[in-house]
């Protein structure tokens, strides 16, 4: 079967959660003898043609040059090139960017689309945009031959907003079993003395309400803050608590390794997204055995139900801060985690 698969910036994964499942996904599918091909942004640092078994298309993005426009630029560019393909299935990842052009997928491929999250409730766009992106939602809802849920809370939205089924496909995570402490003195930290938080620079991700509650505090404890900070939004978090010496902005990082043994090692890992479905690295979180506290609602909840701590504002974030500690005492608890966290990941 030959598939594309389209929506993201490309693999390997430099960016977020839809790369990283494309990355997964199209490896897995190309080792079961599929000719798979993923779109990479021509900006993306990955410049080979393939990456284990997998083709790699090159087309032009221009966000970098006008910004969010740019977007809608690089998705039509990779719509057209598809026309040329020949493929059986088109795996869209999303529909942001995609759904104004969605009359020119090609009319022999089976049109799939992952649903992603309610990108219109993200209070980052202006009521205009907002109404555009419900539009592009209701669009590739109505127009794919098939829609995917990464989430029950997805899927319900599906068929409550349109009356259409989707097929809910969860997301997965490999269990690590193998930490090295050696890893946080890159980071200037010792095991189960600090905390993190990993999200893109985005308001519905909370990463603020969470840094609110750290800075209220008793804890001198410092919170790792991982994701690419130059944004907008990125700058204005890092000037708000630059004074502030136990929150400390690191950056991106995309290291599966690395990030493994940081979660590992952490004390509390913060999860704040509200308006996506799954989010791989909340699952990766969880087959890392971090101790968890989320943002309460119905996505979180999904997945992690009662094996997390949960917050909706910085009080709740400064309460759990000050009354939870992550203590491993034994190996006796060390087994009892492992086979809990494999209940945890076994059903997603």
């Amino acid at each position: 079967m030959k598939i594309g698969i389209l929506g993201t910036r490309g693999i390997p994964n430099y960016y977020g959660g839809f790369e990283q499942f494309a990355e997964y996904f199209a490896t897995y599918a190309a080792s079961q003898d599929h000719e798979v091909y993923v779109y990479n942004s021509h900006k993306h640092p990955y410049k080979k043609t393939s990456f284990k078994g997998v083709s790699i298309i090159h087309c032009y993005d221009p966000e970098y040059v006008i910004g969010t426009a740019g977007q809608y630029i690089y998705d039509l560019n990779c719509i057209l090139d598809s026309r040329k393909r020949d493929f059986d299935i088109i795996l869209q990842l999303g529909y942001t960017s995609s759904s104004v052009w969605f009359g020119l997928h090609p009319k022999r491929a089976i049109v799939v689309t992952n649903m992603d999250g309610l990108e219109w409730k993200r209070t980052k766009y202006s009521k205009p945009v907002q109404k555009l992106l419900l539009w592009a939602e209701k669009q590739a809802a109505q127009k794919s031959d098939a829609l995917i849920a990464d989430s029950l809370g997805i899927q319900s939205y599906l068929k409550q907003k349109y009356n259409l089924n989707s097929h809910y496909i969860a997301y997965g995570a490999y269990n690590f079993n193998d930490p090295n402490q050696e890893v946080l003195s890159l980071f200037k930290v010792e095991p189960y003395k600090y905390n993190m938080i990993m999200a893109r620079f985005e308001p519905e991700n909370n990463i603020e309400m969470v840094l609110d509650g750290v800075m209220a505090s008793e804890v001198t404890t410092p919170i790792l803050v991982f994701g690419n900070y130059d944004t907008k939004f990125g700058t204005y978090l890092k000037n708000k608590f630059r004074s502030v010496e136990k929150i400390r902005f690191v950056g991106a990082i995309y290291d599966i390794k690395i990030l493994n043994n940081l979660r590992y090692f952490s004390n509390l890992y913060f999860h704040g997204h509200t308006v996506g479905g799954t989010n791989p690295s909340l699952l990766e979180a969880m087959a890392s055995q971090a101790l968890i506290a989320a943002h309460n609602n119905e996505f979180n909840r999904g997945v992690l139900q009662e094996n997390a701590f949960y917050f909706t504002n910085s009080e709740e974030v400064k309460n759990i801060l000050n009354t939870v500690k992550k203590v491993i005492t034994c190996n006796k608890f060390r087994t009892t985690l492992k086979e809990s966290e494999k209940i945890l990941i076994g059903t997603l």
